[in-house]
């Protein structure tokens, strides 16, 4: 039996019938490797090399992120205060610091997306990042 980690992430999607949907989805496949040097081994997951965008955001109290798609696939991580994601199948999903969350909705029925929204009386910081493909491991 595998001590190997695993990674649970939300997963922002579209379906086939240009539906955006989310659903919890787990990341395997973590091994053991040293970052170089005499550094000790720690558990990776390398999902490949891709052309990144890293983003800082701030989402203001009372943002109001109305109907639109994530405009790259993109991990976002909040770092403090708490977000909302709602997709078009009516889920709605809270995400506060450390929990991460994959928005993969590009090609939903008129560009429709998700809307998204700041939580609380707290702005909402998060990092973000922005890669030119979906990593194959994510496709499913």
């Amino acid at each position: 039996m595998s001590d190997a980690p695993t990674l649970t992430y939300w997963h922002v999607y579209t379906d086939s019938d240009g539906i955006s949907r989310q659903g919890r989805r787990t990341l395997e496949g973590f091994e053991k490797q040293s970052m170089g040097g005499d550094a000790a081994e720690q558990w990776n997951n390398v999902l490949g090399s891709y052309d990144a965008k890293i983003l800082f955001a701030e989402l203001p109290v009372g943002f109001d992120g109305d109907w639109h798609e994530n405009p790259e696939p993109q991990w976002i991580i909040p770092l403090s205060g708490t977000w909302w994601v709602e997709t078009m199948d009516g889920d709605r999903v809270e995400m506060g610091p450390g929990e991460v969350s994959f928005g993969n909705d590009q090609d939903t029925n008129d560009e429709k997306g998700h809307k998204s929204g700041v939580v609380g009386d707290e702005p909402c910081r998060m990092m973000i990042v922005q890669l030119d493909k979906v990593p194959e491991a994510l496709k499913r």
